[in-house]
């Protein structure tokens, strides 16, 4: 055998230990700060502002409908988003949490929802988020499909998620549409699966090591278009709620580790 012969026959085992190194070497890196996460202090944050009294009407959000009846959090993070009566529409996490900041506390929906990311009122959004996802930790996705504009919605997630354009003539589908892919170091799940436990929608909100910032699944999805080079989404808008339907459904059966950390 010559020697060219030989290291073409190394070479892909060379690759595969390269990438089952690198792969890893991350889950490593989060095992060693998972211990302490930062996402425990929004947590704990985020129930002192729900028992808080604030607004304009000076309340709190302990009466909150997150659709297992008023001022229930545990186990309402699985199921959502799911759709509700009294809004007439399929709501996510953060936009059902608008609709109780607005009607219990006398918040303006619509000027938080405009608020930059990191500012203000979104702040307190993110703390909402980390401590009503913490008290679901370890239970598993069951987003109920029995309304018809939650099977509508989650049809009109499924289109989103496919859809082509921009510069770069990208989808959610580009980086998340099959098995085995990864962009720099980062592993990419399969979201058109239930990609397991802990992984995917499963694993959001999250804390992000490298901006030191808590994200909820609006900000990471607002990420995703930036990152596609299209317009940023209107927050808690209709295409992300039903991004958010289709990737929750596909994850049904998944244990949720969120808030969790990520890169």
């Amino acid at each position: 055998m010559t020697l060219l012969a030989a290291l073409a026959a190394v070479a892909p085992a060379v690759a595969v230990a390269q990438q089952k190194s690198a792969a890893d070497g991350i889950a490593e890196y989060r095992a060693m700060l998972a211990d302490g996460n930062p996402a425990e202090l929004f947590e704990v944050k985020g129930e002192d502002l729900w028992k808080k009294k604030r607004g304009p009407k000076n309340v709190s959000l302990e009466q909150c409908d997150l659709g297992k009846g008023p001022g229930v959090v545990k186990g309402a993070f699985v199921e959502l988003p799911r759709y509700f009566a009294d809004t007439a529409r399929v709501q996510d996490l953060e936009s059902r949490l608008l609709t109780c900041m607005e009607r219990l506390q006398g918040f303006d929906a619509a000027a938080v929802a405009q608020t930059p990311f990191g500012k203000g009122e979104m702040v307190t959004l993110e703390a909402y988020a980390a401590y009503i996802s913490g008290e679901s930790r370890g239970l598993k996705f069951n987003l109920p499909q029995s309304h018809a504009d939650e099977r509508k919605t989650y049809e009109l997630g499924k289109r989103a998620f496919f859809y082509r354009g921009g510069p770069y003539d990208f989808s959610c589908a580009s980086c998340h549409g099959q098995s085995d892919k990864r962009i720099r170091l980062q592993d990419l799940p399969n979201l058109t699966q239930n990609p397991g436990d802990g992984i995917g929608f499963a694993a959001w909100p999250a804390y992000r090591v490298s901006n030191g910032e808590m994200w909820s699944m609006q900000h990471r999805l607002n990420d995703c278009f930036r990152q596609q080079r299209f317009p940023y989404p209107g927050y808690a808008s209709d295409v992300t709620i039903a991004l958010g339907v289709y990737m929750g459904v596909n994850a049904k059966g998944a244990e949720s580790v969120a808030p969790a950390l990520k890169r």
